[in-house]
């Protein structure tokens, strides 16, 4: 797939309702007439986009006057110029952004949340970040875009495709000696997502092999039984059930009781990470899926190289309270060039037979579903018509 032109023409793309590739020039309100050319040129390259939800004005001169650059909306880049503490708090408290670069190295502040990477950007850099932000994409995701960006690197496009040229996100803890998780079939197939281990005897039965099993009542007790028994219980069941019929199960969030159970596979958000005991994991041999909501996102999860990659939510879903906007196809597209042919891949989020093809025309290795398996009265062919659609976006 050609991440360019499916940034322009891909189903289900907005047309642009910016100014067009010159709204990201004059986002960068005082800087000079190349590096504002520049900002055009790229911006060009990058495809048609919505209008972004957040309109930025870009503050990058030497000399800054704190009541210019108040506020929200207003983002300060300071290049290997010190910034005191007085300077920061004011812009920070004023709901302004704070970019500061040094040292191959980047912090961004903003919405109350830092964010710190390093890499080896381009010189025109800013001018990308400029671009990418004018894409829609909030300023962590245009940072990290924006430094993996080179000049001319593409015939048709200006997005990255290539995970070793992407920055890396600081703050990470060193991975032990041996850490590694086992690969993935790089196309999953029909992943379905499902409730309690009933669903998943149920779908493995009717020949599906890959499936989550992402429990919705964690505090039911049975009986004697405590909540964290019955989580147990229907964690034992899914997987004695995947490993009858030499299926995936994953098993959501609950890591501890899936590797007391053997399971194949567990899968985490990113909140997980921060608590689950990834070593454990790796150790006994079990498979990590990590769910990712923006290229920020992605290259932390790919720190850990998962065994894969989840992306979303793609569409609006009923099924879960997103933390930020649908990402859309083309983003989809775009991810699946930057890490498709290095790690299995997944799609996640408002996912139906409807929308199905789509999703797979852009590459990724599959495609997660909820309601189109768990809603339909006729369970048999919905299955039925979702496995024939993965069958025409192989072919």
């Amino acid at each position: 797939m050609s991440a360019g032109s499916d940034a322009r023409t891909h189903p289900g793309m907005h047309a642009s309702t910016s100014a067009g590739p010159h709204a990201a020039a004059e986002s960068l309100v005082d800087a000079g007439p190349a590096l504002r050319l520049a900002a055009t040129r790229i911006r060009a390259r990058l495809g048609a986009w919505a209008a972004p939800g957040q309109a930025w004005n870009i503050w990058s001169g030497a000399e800054l006057k704190t009541s210019v650059v108040c506020g929200p909306g207003n983002l300060v880049v300071r290049i290997d110029t010190a910034v005191t503490v007085e300077q920061q708090a004011s812009w920070l408290s004023s709901g302004a952004a704070l970019l500061t670069v040094a040292y191959r190295q980047a912090t961004l502040s903003v919405n109350g949340e830092i964010y710190r990477i390093s890499g080896n950007p381009e010189p025109q850099w800013l001018a990308a970040f400029a671009a990418f932000l004018d894409c829609g994409c909030v300023p962590q995701d245009a940072l990290c875009w924006a430094w993996g960006w080179r000049e001319g690197a593409h015939a048709e496009h200006d997005w990255p495709t290539d995970p070793d040229l992407m920055p890396q996100v600081l703050g990470l803890p060193a991975l032990p000696a041996g850490h590694a998780y086992p690969d993935c079939p790089r196309e999953l197939g029909l992943y379905p997502v499902v409730p309690d281990a009933q669903w998943v005897e149920r779908l493995l039965a009717a020949g599906v092999k890959t499936i989550q099993l992402r429990l919705k009542h964690e505090r039911q007790t049975d009986g004697d039984i405590g909540a964290q028994g019955v989580i147990e219980r229907e964690i034992a069941r899914a997987v004695a059930a995947g490993q009858a019929y030499q299926a995936r199960v994953f098993i959501n969030d609950h890591w501890q009781a899936a590797l007391d159970a053997g399971a194949y596979g567990v899968h985490l958000g990113q909140e997980d990470l921060q608590v689950a005991d990834l070593s454990a994991i790796a150790r006994a041999g079990v498979r990590l899926g990590l769910s990712t909501h923006g290229v920020y996102e992605m290259l932390l999860a790919w720190h850990y190289r998962p065994s894969y990659l989840a992306f979303g939510a793609v569409f609006p879903t009923q099924t879960k309270q997103l933390a930020s906007m649908p990402q859309g196809i083309a983003r989809l597209g775009h991810f699946a060039d930057l890490f498709a042919a290095r790690v299995s891949t997944v799609a996640i989020g408002g996912i139906d037979l409807a929308r199905l093809p789509q999703v797979l025309a852009t590459g990724v290795g599959s495609a997660a579903v909820v309601r189109a398996v768990t809603a339909p009265a006729d369970l048999d062919g919905a299955l039925a018509a979702l496995k024939q659609a993965f069958a025409q976006g192989a072919a």
